[in-house]
């Protein structure tokens, strides 16, 4: 039977037409303060402040993701989640993360529950060079429901940014080299259809010869932190457009730009988790690619003559990358010539 992300209540079109809504609701607001650049649409809010500096302010959660932790009982990985959802957001506008804030909901105290999950978000925190600053921890079981290590988390980073150094995507241009850099699995995204196709299928805790790896251990492996090697890149060379691929996958390069076509023709393979998801929702490609990162966690672009060294940079923190396609005429993202 034929799974997707709208069978188990994700629909991807009602989820544009309601951030078209919040959208229309906070833009109202910009006018209370001077120096709002952007403030919806793109990997982060903008805010220009003193000496052309500019404020990059993002937050996110990890999704249900959370609720694979609850079952496999393990808390220490999902605090990196939590910091990478956010840190590796505000790189793609070019700012430098600076502060973390965390806000974790929880059904009852529960000191070794939360002793775990702020394991992760210091070990994400160092990842990411940035400090945690503050956050909320609230007790809130009218809310979250289920057993007693049922909890949920999201984190805001700040990062700062020289107005002439934004990377928004309005440079990039054709002929623009695109480079992936590998993902470490699912990462954040994704995980309603996993865990409704996966847990139907294996029980968590199950080795699974596909994968030659326990389900909880695949699913829980920490979304990969790319700040410092963008941070270096940024630095030494010339970038047009960076993308955190997430939610919406590879649909997302066109929030970059959106008169220019995004040709993925050489596409690394997807690693094992991908192939089994793939068998068990018997979805095209295009749906795999607009649901999963597929392997590429992270997309670079830049002019041809720069290409070397990012992949450079990137190898110096033992991340694979490479070039997986081009910046063409047209509109809209293509796997080997299917639109997303």
């Amino acid at each position: 039977m034929k799974m997707t992300y709208r069978d188990v209540g994700i629909d991807r079109e009602k989820i544009k037409n309601t951030h078209k809504m919040v959208e229309k609701f906070i833009s109202t607001t910009h006018r209370f303060k001077e120096g709002i650049l952007s403030g919806y649409g793109h990997y982060a809010g903008l805010i220009e402040i003193e000496n052309n500096k500019v404020l990059a302010l993002h937050t996110d959660g990890v999704g249900t993701k959370v609720l694979v932790a609850q079952m496999a009982r393990r808390f220490d990985t999902i605090g990196i989640d939590c910091v990478a959802m956010n840190v590796n957001d505000v790189i793609c506008v070019g700012a430098e993360p600076l502060a973390f804030v965390d806000y974790i909901a929880i059904k009852k105290p529960n000191k070794k529950l939360t002793n775990e999950i702020m394991k992760g978000f210091v070990k994400g925190a160092r990842e990411a060079n940035v400090a945690i600053v503050g956050g909320e921890t609230a007790v809130i079981p009218e809310i979250i429901t289920g057993n007693n290590h049922a909890f949920d988390l999201a984190g805001t980073v700040i990062g700062i940014v020289e107005k002439g150094r934004l990377i928004l995507g309005d440079k990039i241009k054709i002929s623009d080299v695109i480079v992936g850099v590998e993902s470490n699995g699912l990462h954040s995204n994704g995980f309603s259809l996993a865990r409704n196709v996966l847990l139907k299928k294996y029980s968590v805790g199950q080795k699974i010869y596909e994968i030659n790896n326990t389900l909880a251990k695949e699913l829980l492996k920490p979304t990969r932190i790319y700040v410092k090697p963008i941070m270096e890149i940024l630095n030494k060379m010339e970038i047009h457009g960076l993308a955190h691929i997430t939610g919406g996958a590879f649909t997302k390069l066109t929030r970059l730009h959106k008169d220019v076509s995004f040709k993925l023709d050489n596409m690394p393979e997807p690693q094992s988790i991908f192939k089994l998801l793939k068998t068990h929702t018997k979805v095209s490609d295009k749906e795999m690619y607009s649901t999963f990162n597929m392997g590429i966690g992270f997309c670079v672009i830049v002019p041809d003559k720069v290409v070397d060294n990012v992949i450079k940079i990137f190898k110096k923190y033992d991340m694979k990358s490479s070039v997986i396609g081009k910046i063409n005429n047209g509109k809209g993202v293509y796997i080997d010539k299917v639109k997303l």
